[in-house]
């Protein structure tokens, strides 16, 4: 099988966050999907966390996301080099090209937020597969993520609820939060010695979260994955950080030179590594297997683009691909459709809201986020 070494993207590239943490907790969706809600009221639900992102943001925002608010679409193809047939039959890896759609976001419920609001970027993607399948996946900037579990990442977003009088995180209540779960020492510790990139084209997004994949063979193996950039890494420039909305004008401005691209790097657990707790990274040592390259030709506006009306719910799989054991893919599944269901609804008795996102239509197959 075909090993390659995942490149630090600090440092180089494929083939050449005590508030602002606070802010992180944002990065992702959760509840329960098993406890929407419908078994009892006193348990975590959906609901309830979506509700929870409304109050962080403070003020409605209606018929957008309740995370990741702020966000631009983008389009181009993914192309595979044949080489991840090896750990999963699922056609995406077989030779060749399959369309895909994405999305770049930065944390949090407020479509307006600065781009510096979080240090941690996200990229979402759907591949559509030629036989009908599709695959939906959820990334980040960071390879690991602060919490393991739905209750946990709860109480970190009651945590990070701004306080009234200055609008911004208690410091203290982050840190009673983090002293009271060592779990987010990992995420902490990378988040402070990788600082975040100075553009969408530079930076890793990682899988965070660990998946089945099958062979043609009937061999099932644990991976992860992340997107490696060939553009290399830039650390944000003091212009930037006091920027507010540079990310989308400097990703314009590289598309303008040709289409961006990333390594689909994946990478294979052992017997014993850890598949249910998205705090813990895997060894370095650990087979890697570059699977073929993500190429992203273009951009538009999330109010206009394609990604508008696509839920990215990272438990969309094809054939050959299966979540895994951790807890947090069925919390964000179920947490991203009552976001869907919420905002979609405000379109609806809001006619308005269609002309201020855009008059495009996009086939979902009945799911948004």
């Amino acid at each position: 099988m075909a090993k390659n070494t995942v490149p630090n993207p600090q440092a180089h590239c494929v083939p050449c966050r005590l508030a602002a943490i606070g802010a992180v907790v944002l990065v992702l969706a959760g509840g329960f999907a098993y406890t929407a809600g419908w078994l009892t009221p006193r348990r975590l639900s959906a609901p309830r966390i979506i509700d929870t992102f409304e109050s962080v943001a403070q003020a409605p925002h209606p018929g957008y996301r309740r995370n990741h608010a702020k966000g631009l679409c983008i389009e181009g193809y993914f192309d595979s080099n044949g080489q991840g047939a090896q750990l999963s039959r699922a056609l995406v890896f077989a030779p060749g090209r399959t369309p895909v759609e994405g999305r770049f976001a930065v944390p949090g419920g407020n479509p307006s937020a600065p781009d510096t609001s979080s240090p941690v970027r996200s990229l979402a993607l759907l591949f559509q597969l030629k036989n009908g399948e599709q695959w939906r996946t959820g990334m980040n900037s960071t390879p690991v993520f602060a919490v393991h579990t739905p209750e946990q990442f709860y109480q970190q977003l009651l945590a990070a609820k701004p306080d009234a009088a200055t609008g911004k995180p208690d410091p203290a209540k982050m840190k009673a939060f983090y002293a009271a779960n060592p779990e987010t020492k990992p995420f902490q510790s990378w988040v402070k010695a990788n600082p975040p990139s100075s553009s969408l084209a530079n930076a890793a997004y990682y899988g965070i979260n660990a998946f089945r994949f099958t062979n043609d063979a009937g061999d099932t193996r644990a991976v992860r994955w992340a997107m490696v950039p060939e553009s290399p890494y830039a650390p944000l420039s003091d212009a930037q950080k006091s920027g507010k909305n540079f990310l989308e004008a400097d990703l314009d401005e590289h598309l303008q030179h040709g289409p961006l691209r990333w390594h689909l790097i994946l990478t294979v657990a052992r017997p014993g590594d850890p598949t249910s707790d998205a705090t813990l990274q895997w060894p370095a040592d650990r087979e890697h297997v570059d699977a073929g390259t993500l190429v992203v030709e273009r951009a538009a506006s999330q109010e206009n683009g394609a990604c508008r009306d696509i839920n990215f719910d990272p438990t969309i799989v094809p054939a050959a691909i299966e979540p895994s054991d951790d807890p947090l893919l069925a919390a964000r599944s179920a947490a991203y459709a009552q976001s869907y269901q919420r905002r979609t609804r405000e379109e609806a008795l809001h006619p308005a809201l269609h002309q201020t996102h855009g008059n495009e239509n996009h086939e979902n197959h009945g799911e948004r986020s």
